[in-house]
Protein backbone atom coordinates (compact mmCIF):
# COMPACT_ATOMS: atom_id res chain seq x y z
CA UNK A 1 0.00 0.00 0.00
CA UNK A 2 2.88 2.72 1.09
CA UNK A 3 4.85 1.12 -2.51
CA UNK A 4 1.36 2.24 -4.22
CA UNK A 5 0.96 5.74 -2.92
CA UNK A 6 4.61 6.65 -3.22
CA UNK A 7 4.22 5.74 -6.99
CA UNK A 8 1.26 7.24 -7.56
CA UNK A 9 2.83 10.75 -5.82
CA UNK A 10 6.03 10.23 -8.21
CA UNK A 11 3.62 9.76 -11.03
CA UNK A 12 1.31 13.03 -10.41
CA UNK A 13 4.93 14.71 -9.48
CA UNK A 14 6.48 13.49 -13.42
CA UNK A 15 2.29 14.69 -14.70
CA UNK A 16 2.86 18.45 -13.29
CA UNK A 17 6.72 18.63 -14.40
CA UNK A 18 5.56 17.87 -17.96
CA UNK A 19 1.89 19.48 -18.40
CA UNK A 20 1.74 21.95 -20.99
CA UNK A 21 1.45 26.16 -19.45
CA UNK A 22 -0.91 27.80 -21.27
CA UNK A 23 0.06 31.67 -22.22
CA UNK A 24 -2.69 33.28 -24.07
CA UNK A 25 -2.21 35.41 -26.97
CA UNK A 26 -3.27 38.40 -25.25
CA UNK A 27 -0.16 37.74 -22.71
CA UNK A 28 2.01 37.24 -25.64
CA UNK A 29 0.96 40.30 -27.53
CA UNK A 30 1.66 42.60 -24.16
CA UNK A 31 4.84 41.44 -24.14
CA UNK A 32 5.75 42.05 -27.55
CA UNK A 33 4.26 45.35 -27.40
CA UNK A 34 6.44 46.40 -24.62
CA UNK A 35 9.75 45.04 -25.95
CA UNK A 36 8.84 47.18 -29.42
CA UNK A 37 7.87 49.97 -27.08
CA UNK A 38 11.65 49.46 -25.52
CA UNK A 39 13.48 49.41 -28.38
CA UNK A 40 11.52 52.94 -29.74
CA UNK A 41 12.85 54.47 -26.63
CA UNK A 42 15.86 53.06 -26.34
CA UNK A 43 16.61 54.09 -30.07
CA UNK A 44 15.49 57.66 -29.67
CA UNK A 45 17.74 58.25 -26.50
CA UNK A 46 20.95 57.27 -27.96
CA UNK A 47 20.05 59.53 -31.23
CA UNK A 48 19.57 62.05 -28.68
CA UNK A 49 22.56 65.01 -28.76
CA UNK A 50 23.65 65.44 -25.30
CA UNK A 51 27.41 66.98 -26.28
CA UNK A 52 26.16 70.44 -25.04
CA UNK A 53 24.37 69.67 -21.92
CA UNK A 54 24.52 67.13 -18.81
CA UNK A 55 23.28 63.71 -19.91
CA UNK A 56 19.39 63.34 -18.95
CA UNK A 57 19.09 59.56 -17.21
CA UNK A 58 17.75 57.16 -19.06
CA UNK A 59 14.99 56.44 -16.24
CA UNK A 60 13.70 59.61 -16.60
CA UNK A 61 13.71 60.27 -20.01
CA UNK A 62 12.10 57.00 -20.39
CA UNK A 63 9.09 58.19 -17.95
CA UNK A 64 9.03 61.79 -19.46
CA UNK A 65 8.77 60.37 -23.19
CA UNK A 66 5.80 57.34 -22.25
CA UNK A 67 3.73 59.99 -20.92
CA UNK A 68 4.48 62.36 -23.62
CA UNK A 69 3.31 59.90 -26.19
CA UNK A 70 0.41 59.38 -24.33
CA UNK A 71 -0.95 62.90 -24.42
CA UNK A 72 0.03 63.41 -28.08
CA UNK A 73 -2.48 59.83 -28.74
CA UNK A 74 -5.08 61.38 -26.81
CA UNK A 75 -5.00 64.49 -28.93
CA UNK A 76 -3.71 66.82 -25.95
CA UNK A 77 -0.90 68.03 -27.40
CA UNK A 78 0.74 70.47 -30.38
CA UNK A 79 0.97 68.68 -33.66
CA UNK A 80 3.01 71.60 -35.06
CA UNK A 81 6.15 71.41 -32.58
CA UNK A 82 7.58 67.88 -30.72
CA UNK A 83 9.21 69.23 -27.95
CA UNK A 84 9.60 67.71 -24.56
CA UNK A 85 10.59 69.45 -21.20
CA UNK A 86 11.63 67.60 -18.12
CA UNK A 87 12.60 68.84 -14.85
CA UNK A 88 14.40 66.17 -12.80
CA UNK A 89 14.06 67.46 -9.56
CA UNK A 90 15.67 64.33 -7.57
CA UNK A 91 18.53 66.20 -8.56
CA UNK A 92 19.26 69.48 -6.12
CA UNK A 93 18.88 72.90 -7.35
CA UNK A 94 22.56 73.39 -8.00
CA UNK A 95 22.09 71.26 -10.85
CA UNK A 96 21.10 72.10 -14.41
CA UNK A 97 18.14 69.85 -14.12
CA UNK A 98 15.55 70.98 -16.94
CA UNK A 99 16.25 69.92 -19.99
CA UNK A 100 13.87 70.91 -23.00
CA UNK A 101 14.40 68.58 -26.03
CA UNK A 102 13.62 68.64 -29.64
CA UNK A 103 12.52 65.57 -30.21
CA UNK A 104 12.47 65.78 -34.24
CA UNK A 105 16.04 67.35 -34.47
CA UNK A 106 17.12 65.02 -31.69
CA UNK A 107 19.35 67.89 -29.29
CA UNK A 108 18.83 69.74 -26.27
CA UNK A 109 17.88 72.98 -26.98
CA UNK A 110 18.15 74.03 -23.52
CA UNK A 111 19.63 72.58 -20.26
CA UNK A 112 19.15 74.69 -16.78
CA UNK A 113 18.45 75.54 -13.33
CA UNK A 114 15.00 75.31 -12.17
CA UNK A 115 13.23 76.09 -9.11
CA UNK A 116 10.94 74.21 -7.13
CA UNK A 117 8.64 75.42 -4.34
CA UNK A 118 9.53 76.63 -0.82
CA UNK A 119 7.84 74.20 0.47
CA UNK A 120 8.92 71.53 -0.72
CA UNK A 121 12.26 71.85 0.61
CA UNK A 122 15.38 73.41 0.65
CA UNK A 123 18.06 72.40 -1.82
CA UNK A 124 16.31 69.54 -2.73
CA UNK A 125 12.35 69.30 -3.56
CA UNK A 126 11.56 66.31 -1.02
CA UNK A 127 7.76 66.82 -0.70
CA UNK A 128 4.74 67.80 -3.28
CA UNK A 129 1.25 68.98 -3.46
CA UNK A 130 -1.60 69.81 -5.40
CA UNK A 131 -3.20 72.13 -2.87
CA UNK A 132 -3.34 75.71 -2.71
CA UNK A 133 -1.04 77.89 -0.34
CA UNK A 134 1.51 74.77 0.19
CA UNK A 135 3.90 76.65 -2.41
CA UNK A 136 4.98 72.97 -3.25
CA UNK A 137 6.08 71.90 -6.36
CA UNK A 138 3.54 68.98 -8.23
CA UNK A 139 4.76 66.32 -9.56
CA UNK A 140 3.50 64.87 -13.04
CA UNK A 141 2.90 66.14 -16.69
CA UNK A 142 1.24 69.38 -17.96
CA UNK A 143 0.66 71.00 -20.80
CA UNK A 144 1.70 74.41 -21.83
CA UNK A 145 -0.93 77.06 -22.31
CA UNK A 146 -0.60 80.38 -23.48
CA UNK A 147 1.61 83.43 -22.30
CA UNK A 148 0.32 86.98 -20.12
CA UNK A 149 2.23 89.46 -18.77
CA UNK A 150 2.50 89.36 -14.76
CA UNK A 151 4.74 90.21 -12.07
CA UNK A 152 8.06 88.12 -13.56
CA UNK A 153 6.91 89.58 -16.94
CA UNK A 154 6.26 87.38 -19.48
CA UNK A 155 4.99 83.82 -17.99
CA UNK A 156 3.45 80.86 -19.11
CA UNK A 157 0.55 79.07 -18.19
CA UNK A 158 0.43 75.41 -17.05
CA UNK A 159 -2.33 72.91 -17.37
CA UNK A 160 -1.55 69.75 -15.18
CA UNK A 161 -2.98 66.68 -16.35
CA UNK A 162 -2.39 64.49 -13.73
CA UNK A 163 -5.34 64.06 -11.44
CA UNK A 164 -4.80 64.55 -7.87
CA UNK A 165 -1.30 65.54 -8.36
CA UNK A 166 -0.98 68.52 -10.52
CA UNK A 167 -4.40 69.59 -12.01
CA UNK A 168 -4.87 72.30 -9.36
CA UNK A 169 -1.83 73.92 -11.64
CA UNK A 170 -3.97 76.60 -13.39
CA UNK A 171 -6.26 77.52 -10.17
CA UNK A 172 -3.04 77.80 -8.42
CA UNK A 173 -0.98 79.99 -10.57
CA UNK A 174 1.49 77.39 -11.39
CA UNK A 175 3.46 78.96 -14.43
CA UNK A 176 7.27 79.41 -15.75
CA UNK A 177 8.17 82.22 -15.38
CA UNK A 178 12.15 83.95 -14.84
CA UNK A 179 13.43 84.71 -11.94
CA UNK A 180 16.32 86.48 -10.06
CA UNK A 181 17.19 84.07 -7.74
CA UNK A 182 17.81 81.06 -10.44
CA UNK A 183 20.73 81.33 -11.81
CA UNK A 184 24.61 79.93 -11.98
CA UNK A 185 25.74 82.67 -9.53
CA UNK A 186 23.10 81.95 -6.92
CA UNK A 187 23.78 77.79 -7.64
CA UNK A 188 27.57 78.41 -6.70
CA UNK A 189 27.44 82.00 -4.06
CA UNK A 190 24.61 79.88 -2.02
CA UNK A 191 25.02 76.03 -3.52
CA UNK A 192 21.32 76.39 -4.09
CA UNK A 193 19.35 78.25 -6.21
CA UNK A 194 16.70 80.00 -4.79
CA UNK A 195 12.76 78.70 -4.43
CA UNK A 196 9.42 79.75 -6.18
CA UNK A 197 6.28 79.62 -4.97
CA UNK A 198 5.26 76.24 -6.22
CA UNK A 199 6.53 77.21 -10.24
CA UNK A 200 9.36 75.73 -12.12
CA UNK A 201 10.80 79.41 -12.61
CA UNK A 202 13.91 79.64 -14.97
CA UNK A 203 16.94 81.93 -15.28
CA UNK A 204 15.66 85.44 -16.05
CA UNK A 205 18.35 85.84 -19.31
CA UNK A 206 16.64 82.39 -20.37
CA UNK A 207 12.88 82.61 -19.73
CA UNK A 208 11.92 84.46 -22.66
CA UNK A 209 13.60 81.92 -25.26
CA UNK A 210 12.09 78.97 -23.18
CA UNK A 211 8.72 80.00 -23.03
CA UNK A 212 9.06 80.96 -26.70
CA UNK A 213 9.78 77.59 -27.41
CA UNK A 214 7.53 75.14 -25.24
CA UNK A 215 4.16 77.04 -25.26
CA UNK A 216 0.87 76.28 -26.60
CA UNK A 217 1.11 72.77 -26.17
CA UNK A 218 4.04 71.21 -25.43
CA UNK A 219 4.53 68.60 -22.86
CA UNK A 220 6.43 69.57 -19.38
CA UNK A 221 7.21 66.76 -17.19
CA UNK A 222 8.07 67.72 -13.71
CA UNK A 223 9.64 64.09 -12.05
CA UNK A 224 10.26 62.72 -8.49
CA UNK A 225 11.02 59.21 -7.43
CA UNK A 226 7.34 59.61 -5.33
CA UNK A 227 6.23 55.69 -4.70
CA UNK A 228 2.74 56.44 -4.57
CA UNK A 229 3.10 58.97 -8.19
CA UNK A 230 5.19 56.22 -9.85
CA UNK A 231 2.60 53.63 -8.80
CA UNK A 232 -0.68 55.62 -9.81
CA UNK A 233 0.28 58.77 -12.25
CA UNK A 234 -2.19 58.39 -15.35
CA UNK A 235 -0.13 59.26 -17.99
CA UNK A 236 2.90 57.33 -17.06
CA UNK A 237 1.16 54.08 -16.27
CA UNK A 238 -1.50 54.16 -19.02
CA UNK A 239 -0.57 51.88 -22.05
CA UNK A 240 0.92 53.55 -25.11
CA UNK A 241 -1.45 52.82 -27.78
CA UNK A 242 0.78 53.77 -30.40
CA UNK A 243 3.92 54.84 -31.64
CA UNK A 244 4.78 58.13 -33.76
CA UNK A 245 4.70 56.87 -37.49
CA UNK A 246 6.78 60.41 -38.86
CA UNK A 247 10.29 60.71 -39.09
CA UNK A 248 13.17 57.91 -38.64
CA UNK A 249 10.68 56.00 -36.69
CA UNK A 250 8.04 55.49 -40.13
CA UNK A 251 9.29 52.02 -40.42
CA UNK A 252 8.32 50.95 -37.42
CA UNK A 253 4.82 48.96 -36.71
CA UNK A 254 2.17 51.03 -34.66
CA UNK A 255 1.78 49.04 -31.84
CA UNK A 256 -1.78 48.85 -31.99
CA UNK A 257 -1.12 46.80 -35.95
CA UNK A 258 -3.44 43.98 -36.44
CA UNK A 259 -1.86 40.56 -35.27
CA UNK A 260 -2.49 36.97 -36.17
CA UNK A 261 -4.27 35.36 -32.66
CA UNK A 262 -1.70 32.42 -31.54
CA UNK A 263 -2.06 30.22 -28.19
CA UNK A 264 1.66 29.67 -27.08
CA UNK A 265 2.19 26.32 -25.01
CA UNK A 266 5.45 25.99 -22.75
CA UNK A 267 5.94 22.14 -21.99
CA UNK A 268 7.19 22.42 -18.28
CA UNK A 269 10.24 19.95 -17.09
CA UNK A 270 11.50 20.84 -13.89
CA UNK A 271 10.37 23.90 -13.02
CA UNK A 272 11.96 25.16 -16.70
CA UNK A 273 10.96 25.53 -20.25
CA UNK A 274 11.55 22.40 -21.73
CA UNK A 275 9.81 23.18 -25.35
CA UNK A 276 7.44 25.59 -26.88
CA UNK A 277 4.94 25.41 -29.42
CA UNK A 278 2.91 27.87 -30.91
CA UNK A 279 -0.41 27.68 -32.88
CA UNK A 280 -1.92 30.48 -34.71
CA UNK A 281 -5.55 30.51 -34.63
CA UNK A 282 -8.30 30.85 -37.09
CA UNK A 283 -9.12 34.37 -37.92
Amino acid sequence: MKKMIVCMCAYLVMVAAFSPKMVTADETNSVSDEIRLENHISRLYKMIDFHNSEILPFDVFCKAYRGYLNLRNAGKLSTEKNILTICNMALPSSFTRMWIVDLDKKKIIFNTYVAHGQGSGEDCSLTFSNKASTHKTSLGFYVTKDTYEGEHGTSLHLDGMDEGFNDAALDRGIVVHGADYVSERMATDKDRCGRSWGCPAVPNKLSLPIIESIKEGTCLFIYYPEPKYLQSGYWLNKKVAYLPETGIFSDMTPIEAPKPKVRVIQYISHGKVDSVKTITLPQ
